[in-house]
């Protein structure tokens, strides 16, 4: 379900903060990791607008076979606002998502879960609509607050809201920033930071930056479009 304004998104979201899936774990053997991944068109100042071009791609990937490649091209729902960004992006990375020949096993996502301010941020939110394992990677918290872990490959330190443990810090490589890993629909913290270790070769878990080269280089090639077909019409 895909609320279309502000006001039907944030019910929406104190709903599902309620919900209690049944908690995912791997089960051995090889896990298929999806990633997806927005953009919208470059030059955009502000916080954007309803109906401004953008791209969703998702990638699978099972360790380093791929198991499927999609990039779709629509517009924005809306504007950007924290908080709100399923209104904006979530109906097209759903589409995305959907549309891979192999359906992950768990799914990769930039977007906050728990760390939001109605705890129920977009990578909840797109697992709850996809039935999916989702784990939402960030490079800065929402709302919760903790101080970074020490400068090792796979130390982590909680996130706090309101006393509440919503995230945590993860160090995917020494002497780079720490990415925040947020458990989503079906996944606690332990998994979570488990599942973007894994995926991690650089300090970007591998699903998630295929995603977004994949949504860049289908940017890319719309602009390249528009201007040949500028070009053919002058």
């Amino acid at each position: 379900m895909w609320p279309t304004d502000a006001t039907s998104l944030a019910a929406y979201q104190r709903e599902l903060a309620e919900a209690e899936p049944p908690m995912w774990r791997p089960e051995g053997g090889a896990v298929c990791v999806g990633g997806c991944w927005g953009c919208f068109r470059r030059g955009l100042s502000g916080r954007g607008a309803a109906g401004d071009p953008a791209w969703a791609a998702a990638v699978a990937l099972t360790g380093d076979a791929i198991g499927g490649e999609v990039v779709t091209e629509g517009v924005a729902g809306a504007p950007y606002e924290a908080g709100l960004l399923a209104l904006r992006i979530g109906p097209m990375l759903e589409q995305a998502t959907r549309a891979l020949p192999r359906t992950p096993d768990v799914l990769l996502i930039d977007g906050t879960g728990r760390d939001h301010p109605r705890r129920a941020g977009l990578a909840l939110h797109l697992g709850e609509v996809l039935g999916m394992p989702t784990v939402g990677v960030t490079h800065r918290p929402l709302v919760a607050r903790g101080e970074w872990p020490e400068d090792r490959r796979g130390a982590s330190a909680p996130l706090r809201a309101d006393g509440d443990v919503v995230a945590g810090w993860v160090r995917t490589r020494p002497g780079t920033r720490p990415l925040v890993v947020h458990p989503g629909w079906g996944v606690d913290l332990e998994t979570a930071v488990d599942v973007v270790l894994a995926t991690c070769t650089r300090r970007t878990p591998e699903p998630l930056r295929r995603a977004r080269h994949a949504a860049r280089i289908g940017r890319v090639a719309r602009e390249r479009r528009t201007i040949s077909d500028d070009r053919r019409g002058a």
